[in-house]
């Protein structure tokens, strides 16, 4: 799986790369700023990016708004933002803005080696992981009038788990219900969003994506 690395801080960036290349991954390249991310991401057209926000020579949000235009010249490209801040108005961009592929990890909360590479092999296959902490600070709008706003006080907790990229067996188990239980609740929530059948997968990418947009 190829693999490019934004990161600006040296010994993360090192640790990343010695971290991806000793479980498979190819690091086609990792880079330091904003600038050279665009050119990567394009020339490189990787499985997945990882990408942290807040890259020279600005500091703010070089990292997403380099993603954003990368995933214009590239459409679908999938990325991973792995970084210690979220940053709301191109957060929700580039998480609404694209079909899927997608994930928002705090540095701070990536604990386990294990869920790290899981959430970098989930997303390169079309999937998101997003950080709880992530969706709570997306959380902004009533939704009462929009499609989510159909969604009962259960369904809306399966889709909040379902967008930290969580299986119905892992969901099932967070809730203490069967994963028949769960996936009556996910069917629940694709008609309710209006989601046409399609593969399983590509509909829960699309129904995080409608609950993201509608916060």
């Amino acid at each position: 799986m190829r693999v490019v690395i934004a990161e600006d801080h040296a010994l993360l960036r090192d640790g990343l790369i010695r971290l991806l290349e000793a479980h498979d991954f190819d690091v086609v390249e990792a880079v330091d700023n904003g600038p050279r991310l665009v050119p990567a991401l394009v020339e490189h057209r990787p499985d997945v990016a990882v990408v942290d926000v807040r890259l020279p020579p600005t500091f703010t949000d070089e990292g997403l708004k380099a993603a954003i235009e990368a995933r214009r010249q590239v459409p679908g490209l999938p990325i991973l933002v792995l970084s210690q801040y979220v940053e709301q108005l191109y957060a929700r961009e580039l998480l609404t803005g694209g079909g899927g592929a997608v994930g928002y990890l705090l540095k701070d909360r990536v604990s386990n080696v294990a869920d790290f590479l899981d959430s970098i092999r989930r997303v390169a296959a079309g999937g998101t992981a997003m950080d709880p902490d992530v969706i709570g600070q997306l959380l902004a709008r009533n939704t009462r009038d929009e499609p989510i706003g159909r969604l009962t006080p259960r369904e809306s907790e399966v889709l909040g788990l379902m967008a930290e990229g969580r299986s119905n067996a892992a969901i099932a188990g967070a809730l203490f219900v069967t994963e028949k239980a769960v996936s009556k609740h996910t069917n629940n929530i694709f008609s309710k969003l209006d989601l046409p059948p399609s593969e399983d997968d590509n509909r829960r990418v699309m129904a995080v994506l409608t609950y993201l947009s509608s916060r």
